[in-house]
This record gives structure tokens, C-alpha cells and sequence, in this order.
């Protein structure tokens, strides 16, 4: 038997021990061996440790590259803006990948949704500087813009700033297109506004149209973004890979899971490193949703749907299909279905989150 692969795992807080310690059993259930590391992250982290990203959790994901992860709460009282955010700047990982695929058996509006949206993780407004209303930063950058622009700001404003780079950009875009080349998809669209901030976006999508040119194979073309969430939501068929600045990618990504049944149904994957493979943190992208815990109702499709993504990302890729089969198999036969994929008119008692679980490994 091969040695079995060394994953960190981060239950993380609410909902979070619940959803993967479901994920985690679904992965040992494809038969891969694993040596799972348990580590710290978020406020139950705080409460132990006085720090919600523990370094030891960080040393962890160094050693191991490779994690699976619940959802975290950043208390205020932590001094950090997000754990989240923290967790990804400081390994570098650049890269946010959410597929978004509709399963037969779940409610929506739709016939067929699959696209892979990937997200731009480390620049933007998203991550960028903020100065508070009256402070001491806030009104000297206001007297600059003055000074050099002509303009005036209020005085009452408090202030983002936001960067993208042309070697951000350039990352995250082969990054998408190497994505596609690798997983069979035959169109890529870059999503900005240029057409308003020329100097940002319009970097970004210079940027994307230079990139594209090196993938002749792969289809090209841009939207602005508010074009591509009115088109979303009228044909998502017509799209398989966005590429996009990390707050644009963040709202399309949930516009997008709001297409396949709710977050709930969501996995997701952070890819980082030189090559950006070289770190992987998977998680659904629901969040802690704290009235739930330990509840035993909620839905551990997205969590198990990154296990199997992370199957993918160690090499086994077989295992990986089949446990996204047998996912697919119990949401077609509509039998253990959570109360957020349950038909309006379907008055059957939810599964819960164990007996979903039990299902898909009784599958497998």
C-alpha cells in the first residue's frame, strides 16, 4: 500500500467540524490513504490560543501543502482585519477557483450551469488599504489628490485604496487559461471595468488580451462586469471559465452558486506557490453560519465537492471522479436531500448532515 498523503486539516468554527468532518469521512471512504493534521484557525482558535491564525497552523500548510478547511469567524477583538485574508497573503495563494456546477435533483431556475470562476485572491479593493474617516492619513492623501489632481474629496470620507498589478494580473490569468487547458474547457472571459478604471482594470484587461494570445487553442473574449452579471443570470450556459479582480470574482462567484442551489453546493480551492500548484488550501465557500452548529442540518455537499477536488489536486484523480459520482447519484435520487435543496412543495423531513454523508459513502 502507498504511504497515505498528509493533509492539514482546520475543522474551523459554527458549522465547520460538522461539514468536514462529512468531507473528511468521504475522502477516507474513496480508499486513498491519508494522515490527516489537525490544526487551529478562527475564533475558537482565538479562544484557545489568543490568535485566530495560529503559526503553527501556518507551519502546517507549509509542511503538508495541502488542506482542507472549514469556514472561520475573525473576532474583533483579534486585531486582525481577516484570518481569511491573512491565511492567503501570507502563502502567497494568489489563485481562488469555484466551480459552478448544477446536479440533476437540485432546484433551480435553470436546465444547465457549469463554469469555473477563478478569482484573483491578493490585490484589488478587496484586500487593498483603508484610511479612516478623520484621521491623520485619510486627510493627508485627500490634500494629495487635491494637490495633483484638482479634485476634491470630502472631508467626511473614509477611504479604499486599490491595486492591481500587471504581474498579479498576468498570474492570474495564465492561471486560468492553464486551467482550462488542463480540464478540458474551451473558453476563457476576463471580466473588469475598464471602460471607467482605465488605469485598473483597464491594466487588467491589457494584460488578459496579451496572456490570451499565447493560448490560440482557447476561446477569448471580456465583459464588463456589470454586462456579465446581467448575462449570468440570463444565460449561464454561455460561459465555461471567468477569470476576474478579487472583489468582482467574490460577487460573480456567489452570483453564481445562487445559480446551482446556494453556497451550500459550493466547493472551492486556493492555489498558490511559483508554479501556482505548489500550495492548495480546499473549502466550500458558505460560510459559519452559527445558528446551525451542531445542529446536525447542515449541508455538506460543498465541503464534500472540495474533498473531491483536493482528491484531484494529490493525484487522484480517479477517486476524486468517483466521489463527485456518488454525490451526484444522491442528489439525483433526491431521497437525502438537505432542507435547502428540498422542492417548495416537497413536505418530507430533511436528511441531516450525517445522513447525507452516509449516503454519498453508501454510494461509493
Amino acid at each position: 500500500m502507498p504511504a497515505p498523503t498528509r493533509i492539514t486539516l482546520i475543522p474551523g468554527d459554527g458549522i465547520g467540524p460538522e461539514v468536514i468532518d462529512a468531507a473528511r469521512r468521504a475522502v477516507e471512504a474513496t480508499g486513498v490513504p491519508v494522515e490527516w493534521d489537525r490544526q487551529d484557525m478562527g475564533a475558537g482558535a482565538f479562544s484557545r490560543t489568543g490568535d485566530p491564525l495560529p503559526a503553527s497552523t501556518i507551519a502546517a500548510i507549509t509542511e503538508t501543502r495541502v488542506a482542507l478547511k472549514g469556514p472561520i469567524e475573525t473576532p474583533v477583538t483579534s486585531g486582525l482585519r481577516s484570518a481569511n485574508l491573512s491565511l492567503r497573503q501570507g502563502l502567497d495563494l494568489f489563485a481562488n477557483v469555484r466551480p459552478c456546477r448544477l446536479y440533476p435533483g437540485v432546484p433551480s431556475l435553470y436546465d444547465r450551469v457549469d463554469l469555473i470562476v477563478v478569482r484573483e485572491n491578493t490585490e484589488g479593493m478587496y484586500t487593498g488599504e483603508e484610511l479612516e474617516m478623520g484621521t491623520e492619513a485619510a486627510a493627508e492623501l485627500i490634500r494629495y489628490v487635491h494637490d495633483t489632481t484638482g479634485r476634491s474629496i470630502r472631508p467626511d470620507s473614509g477611504i479604499s485604496v486599490k491595486e492591481i498589478s500587471a504581474s498579479g494580473s498576468e498570474r492570474i490569468v495564465r492561471f486560468a487559461f492553464d486551467w482550462a487547458v488542463a480540464n478540458g474547457r474551451s473558453a476563457v472571459v476576463a471580466s473588469h471595468k475598464a471602460n471607467i478604471m482605465k488605469f485598473t482594470d483597464g491594466l487588467f484587461l491589457e494584460v488578459a488580451r496579451e496572456v490570451a494570445a499565447g493560448y490560440p487553442a482557447v476561446a477569448f473574449d471580456d465583459r464588463i462586469i456589470d454586462a456579465l452579471s446581467m448575462q449570468l443570470i440570463q444565460a449561464p450556459e454561455r460561459f465555461d471559465v471567468l477569470v476576474l479582480p478579487n472583489m468582482y470574482g467574490d460577487l460573480v462567484a456567489e452570483l453564481c452558486a445562487g445559480l446551482i442551489g446556494g453556497t451550500g453546493m459550493a466547493p472551492g480551492a486556493h492555489f498558490g506557490g511559483a508554479s501556482g500548484r505548489e500550495l492548495a488550501v480546499f473549502e466550500a465557500t458558505h460560510g459559519t453560519a452559527p445558528r446551525l452548529a451542531g445542529t446536525n442540518r447542515a449541508n455538506p455537499v460543498g465541503a464534500i465537492l472540495s474533498g473531491a477536488m483536493l482528491l484531484r489536486h494529490i493525484g487522484e484523480r480517479e477517486a476524486g471522479d468517483r466521489l463527485e459520482a456518488a454525490v451526484a447519484g444522491v442528489l439525483a435520487d433526491g431521497e437525502a436531500l438537505p432542507a435547502d435543496l428540498r422542492p417548495a412543495d416537497d413536505d418530507r423531513p430533511p436528511a441531516g448532515t450525517f445522513a447525507i454523508t452516509d449516503a454519498i459513502i453508501a454510494r461509493l
